[in-house]
């Protein structure tokens, strides 16, 4: 069972909003909005999208990697490989 199982209605929410907002942001642009405008939102939508993607994680800590860890050994050590990886690839987004 994967981590986010409690949150994925949450999970499933924000992501229909950051669905809505990325079609806002593509009506914005066929309408000829103003360049800072759609800018604005553009950022807006990748913090929400940045929100699921923290609230993920968190929730791959706190259940994967702690259950992993309390195994001990390769399993464990294949966990934190994963999400120091996950947490390299966010930094970097």
């Amino acid at each position: 069972m994967h981590g986010y199982v409690g949150n994925k209605d949450a999970l499933l929410t924000r992501l229909r909003k950051v669905e809505g907002q990325v079609r806002g942001v593509a009506r914005m642009i066929e309408e000829d909005t103003y360049c800072i405008d759609v800018l604005t939102q553009v950022s807006a939508t990748t913090r929400a999208l940045e929100a699921v993607a923290l609230a993920l994680l968190d929730d791959h800590l706190m259940h994967c990697v702690a259950e992993a860890t309390e195994q001990g050994g390769p399993v464990a050590e294949e966990k934190l490989r994963e999400a120091s990886a996950a947490i390299a690839r966010l930094v970097r987004s």
